[in-house]
């Protein structure tokens, strides 16, 4: 079983791969933009919930093409708010290789969510950003989350979290992730099998009430959850208690 997840792992680190160079465009297109609100409220809100002015340490994991580490810091200046480093932490070479382009002056470490050379309660916060759902040890990751956080640091997900409501917003939902999704991804990247991956991947993933008992069990509390946009995408922000 070991050996099947880590084939697994390296199958999606090498799509990943193949995939960067087009990755930011096809996000764009594909969400109309939104995906960057998104991130920007959850970054937002943590800083609220937070409530600290000098940050030493924000770690987001599966940074890929650094958005999310590109949205800390210019929120975090938009609020008065410091903080001494920002780390990104992706299996991706590729990923990573064009993030260092758009955010030259932060950090960028090779590495996979379940094992991550970070110190012990290092973090004041840790984040994943669409990721989580493609991490294979998901709960050996959910334990190195809350590993790398200091006592009362904020873990922050974002994610297309499997939606079991078989409502008319639930039916357009999947119509346009499992009809349309392949067809503008694959034309965008060259690549239909990543587009096509990922619907199989939501479809695949756990419900946002079965994330929140994850968290949990993890020593990570949930004190934010809400869906949007249709709860397409849904934003978790946990502290670590």
């Amino acid at each position: 079983m070991a050996e099947e997840n880590r084939d697994n792992q390296e199958d999606i680190i090498k799509m990943f791969n193949d995939i960067a160079k087009t990755y930011d465009l096809a996000n764009r297109i594909l969400s109309m933009g939104i995906d960057k609100t998104w991130r920007k409220k959850a970054c937002n809100m943590a800083y609220d919930f937070y409530g600290k002015t000098h940050l030493t340490k924000i770690v987001d994991v599966a940074c890929g093409t650094g958005d999310l580490m590109i949205d800390w810091e210019n929120v975090a200046n938009d609020n008065a708010i410091e903080i001494d480093d920002i780390v990104g932490v992706d299996p991706s070479v590729g990923m990573m290789e064009v993030g260092k382009t758009k955010i030259p002056h932060r950090t960028f470490v090779e590495a996979g969510a379940e094992s991550m050379p970070i110190d012990s309660e290092s973090a004041d916060i840790i984040s994943i950003s669409y990721g989580i759902r493609n991490v294979v040890q998901r709960k050996e990751g959910l334990r190195e989350f809350a590993r790398v956080l200091k006592k009362d640091g904020l873990c922050v997900i974002l994610e297309f979290t499997k939606n079991d409501k078989n409502d008319f917003p639930a039916k357009l939902t999947k119509f346009y992730m499992n009809n349309l999704m392949p067809h503008i991804g694959g034309l965008v990247s060259k690549n239909k099998d990543a587009y096509t991956y990922l619907p199989k991947s939501i479809e695949a993933f756990i419900t946002t009430k079965q994330m929140c008992e994850e968290l949990k069990e993890v020593g990570l509390e949930p004190i934010f959850v809400q869906g949007y946009s249709m709860d397409m995408s849904t934003t978790f922000i946990a502290r670590k208690i």
